[in-house]
């Protein structure tokens, strides 16, 4: 029997680190031995999550190798100047009329001071330490999977001190491309110091993952041996057979809202369509689940909105997936930049296995507006849509009132996990 080929596997997130950045290694991890590799996994010790979700532990089998070392992050002394800066972990913060004197320091001190993220004092003590684990112990490739793209900078001591060890760097969002990039107030220096962090990566790993099409074009364009593998869901979590219709027409967003992809031209509409519709003002509820920005809640409740509001706050993967599926619309919403159509939030795939609508807010010819197309599941708007996207709406809740909504027969296979962990395994393979 042929043995396992092993695969070292650098993360900051991993349970019981909640949110979406967690769930693309958490799967592929799962089903790699099925494929005939062994990963081991090398994480912090210490780290500071934003988002906690103790249920995944569940989900990482027993006989996983985990090696961790202890991480120093700045963010304590960053909440200090104010508990909006709590935001900072998960890579959002408050902007234009929102920023206070603090926040707008706190942003400055971010970007160019903690150069490519704030995650960067644990990449010297990883690269130490992993030199001499990597003597001891042989390995077939090794992966680093940013954001935090510190990570990638283990990855590229890594790759000095062992050219001839196959690097994959996963990106599963873009560094300098990133819409809220441009509002870390950076000087010239540390903007050329992140850009030529982020050239170096991609001209010295053997191979880049990208998690949408688009993305995975910018970065050849860049240097980048770059492969595009999306998101996807795991098979059997959703019992499509036991949906009922909701007591309300229930649009719902689950996952975290910042202020960089508020989709207030929704927020108008619906608050119209409440005013105007005596109907629709009683029949409609507005589901959030996960974390909504502050700001964003506030203007909400003091609209006419307000008390059809129903804020569930964090729950576990288990339970949100159970709240999609309880939605006649599920919304996504993306940076409006058009450099951001790469962009795929992983929740999408989720949504489209319930077999729930879905409506999406971005630029124009975005990949997920591709997705949504390929899959007959939904509608993307920008947020200049007004008359379109109350039609829309209109035209859904009237299904909704009729009894005349039906779950979409999709043919979404190749995003499953085990599929895509395929798909990872055969480019990984082409390249040993």
């Amino acid at each position: 029997m042929n043995q396992p080929k092993k695969i070292l596997i650098i993360s900051y997130y991993w349970p019981p680190a909640g949110g979406p950045g967690v769930q693309r290694w958490l799967k592929f991890v799962k089903y790699l031995p099925e494929f005939g590799w062994k990963p081991t996994l090398f994480i912090p010790e210490n780290p500071s999550y934003p988002i906690v979700d103790e249920s995944l532990k569940n989900e990482v089998s027993p006989d996983l190798e985990i090696i961790k070392t202890k991480i120093w992050e700045p963010y304590q002394l960053a909440e200090k100047f104010g508990k909006a800066n709590k935001k900072f972990k998960a890579g959002q913060f408050d902007v234009k009329e929102n920023q206070s004197w603090k926040s707008k320091l706190s942003i400055f001190v971010r970007g160019n001071f903690f150069i490519p993220d704030a995650r960067v004092f644990w990449v010297k003590p990883s690269i130490k330490f992993l030199e001499k684990y990597l003597v001891e112990n042989h390995f077939d490739a090794f992966v680093t999977t940013g954001p935090p793209h510190s990570m990638h900078l283990i990855g590229l001591g890594l790759k000095e001190k062992y050219p001839n060890l196959k690097w994959i760097a996963d990106f599963r969002d873009p560094w300098t491309e990133i819409s809220y990039y441009k509002h870390l107030k950076l000087t010239n220096s540390a903007d050329l110091k992140h850009k030529n962090l982020e050239k170096k990566v991609f001209e010295t790993a053997d191979i880049t993952l990208a998690t949408s099409f688009s993305d995975a074009e910018n970065f050849r364009k860049k240097g980048a041996n770059a492969v595009c593998i999306t998101n996807g869901f795991d098979e059997n979590v959703f019992n499509v057979q036991e949906q009922i219709k909701n007591a309300k027409f229930t649009l719902s967003y689950v996952g975290v809202l910042e202020q960089l992809r508020n989709p207030e031209n929704l927020w108008q509409i619906l608050e119209d369509l409440v005013k105007e519709n005596e109907d629709f003002k009683n029949d409609f509820a507005l589901k959030f689940v996960g974390r909504i920005d502050d700001k964003i809640l506030e203007n909400l409740n003091q609209s006419e909105l307000k008390n059809s509001i129903k804020n569930l706050g964090y729950l576990s993967h288990k339970d949100s997936n159970f709240e999609m599926q309880q939605s006649d619309l599920l919304l996504i919403t993306n940076f409006p930049e058009d450099k951001s159509k790469g962009i795929i939030p992983g929740k999408i795939f989720e949504y489209l296995q319930t077999g729930n609508s879905i409506l999406s807010f971005g630029p124009k010819d975005a990949d997920v507006e591709k997705i949504l197309n390929e899959t007959n599941s939904g509608k993307h708007f920008s947020y200049e849509d007004f008359e379109t996207l109350k039609e829309f709406i209109l035209k859904k809740y009237q299904e909704w009132k009729s009894g005349e909504t039906h779950l979409i027969e999709r043919h979404i296979s190749k995003y499953s996990r085990k599929n895509l962990t395929k798909k990872l395994i055969e480019v990984l393979e082409n390249y040993l």
